[in-house]
């Protein structure tokens, strides 16, 4: 039996967890429950990669640690999709509405360092880290 899943992280809130910045303490403790979408993994193999830092290691670790990279699934592509009209006015990304999609199909929050996201009206709940 699979362990019940409590966040998914948006790239931002998982790089600030690597790099050490403001907001990693608020996913620290949720890295064992913790899920991330292959879209946003990808925006987090991208930055380790534009430091010179060789991924495998870290994703090791933290899948080590308990994070699940799942992957982009058609209905979370077509939330996605369906989300652009009401997030384009605040800036989001499709990265930005990937991870919205899983938490919204899994039924968690997300956490993210993107203040922006608090201003959002879905439902899925929004924690901003910084």
């Amino acid at each position: 039996m699979q362990e019940e899943r409590g966040v998914v992280l948006d790239a931002s809130a998982l790089l600030a967890y690597l790099n050490e910045e403001t907001g990693r303490d608020a996913v620290a403790p949720v890295v064992p429950k913790a899920i991330i979408s292959t879209v946003n993994w990808v925006e987090v193999v991208q930055k380790l990669l534009a430091r010179g830092i060789v991924y495998v290691p870290v994703k090791d670790a933290l899948v080590g640690a308990g994070l699940e990279i799942l992957p982009f699934t058609a209905s979370e592509a077509e939330v996605a999709a369906e989300l652009e009209a009401q997030t384009k006015p605040l800036g989001l990304s499709l990265g930005d509405r990937a991870c919205l999609a899983l938490a919204r199909r899994l039924g968690v929050p997300v956490l993210t360092t993107d203040r922006i996201w608090g201003q959002l009206t879905l439902p899925v709940t929004v924690q901003v880290i910084r």
